[in-house]
């Protein structure tokens, strides 16, 4: 299949992403187009394109993204806002639209981790979304951050962004964290992570605690209502401790019609590994499939 790297711009900062062709492409065509939108200071060369190749094979035109202030692209170093990363995904949509291989009234998008909560939230504020999928995600950003947290913690948690918020107005400036200290506090994020930034080790970011405040008001249930009578999917882990599956089943419940819900018997990021990964992968592509083809 064909994979080159691609540019568009969101809000002025240059995106840099990869683009995915199906093999069997042939001039002229207008084919179904995926979003693919990573989690919590992802990259796109981690998980995406494992996804992307699947979708591009089975004749979808896939593309993969850094968001703004992340890897190849502009903004920002390190500045992670959840609405900013929506407003990227809708540009990436609206770049999609503009290529001469897609038929722009077929765009659907996937999201895994925290971006299994941007898919769902920006299917139900932008209607070119016509299929989303989400997986191992959440539906509310004030959980995301506390459900790692004991009630104490929590309590300090409110009095230092307060006081940060205080400095941000009155110097200008914030204080840094490490994204393992905001929501990646749990031992199967401990595991993963160390060999993530292996492998990747410009993965390695830090945060402000703006990040955090923004993350608590950050509610993709809110809007979930709105996607219908376009489709969703979301895929749940039984035993996730970072995106409890509580919160699938509680957008799930929110939702409206064609919707579904699929729960597996993993921890987060099984989802990316093996059987499971081949799960993931055909669940989802069998719901693109069933609206698309």
């Amino acid at each position: 299949m064909e994979q080159r790297v691609v540019h568009f711009y969101s809000e002025g900062s240059r995106l840099e992403g990869d683009l995915f062709l199906p093999p069997d492409f042939r001039s002229g065509e207008k084919r179904p187009a995926i979003v693919l939108c990573h989690g919590f200071t992802g990259l796109r060369e981690l998980v995406l394109p494992d996804y992307a190749k699947v979708f591009a094979a089975a004749g979808y035109v896939a593309l993969g993204f850094d968001y703004r202030g992340f890897g190849g692209s502009e903004g920002s170093k390190w500045r992670l806002l959840p609405l900013e990363q929506i407003d990227d995904i809708r540009s990436a949509i609206t770049f999609l639209q503009a290529q001469a291989e897609v038929d722009p009234d077929r765009i659907g998008v996937w999201g895994t981790s925290f971006g299994g909560g941007h898919a769902p939230y920006v299917a139900g504020v932008d209607e070119r979304v016509k299929v989303a999928v989400g997986q191992v995600g959440f539906g509310d950003g004030e959980r995301f951050i506390n459900d790692v947290r004991s009630y104490g913690e929590r309590l300090e948690l409110a009095q230092t962004l307060e006081e940060d918020r205080r400095q941000r107005v009155l110097t200008g400036q914030g204080q840094k964290l490490d994204p393992l200290e905001l929501s990646l506090r749990d031992p199967q994020s401990r595991a993963f992570l160390p060999k993530a930034l292996e492998a990747f080790p410009h993965m390695r970011c830090e945060l402000s605690w703006e990040t955090a405040e923004k993350t608590l008001e950050y509610k993709p249930i809110d809007v979930v209502e709105r996607i219908s009578p376009r489709a969703l999917l979301l895929i749940g882990a039984e035993k996730d401790s970072i995106c409890p599956i509580d919160g699938y089943r509680k957008l799930y419940e929110r939702a409206k019609e064609p919707k579904k819900l699929e729960v597996l018997p993993i921890t987060h990021y099984e989802i990316y590994e093996g059987q499971w990964f081949e799960t993931s992968s055909r669940l989802a592509l069998g719901w693109y499939d069933r609206f698309f083809k």
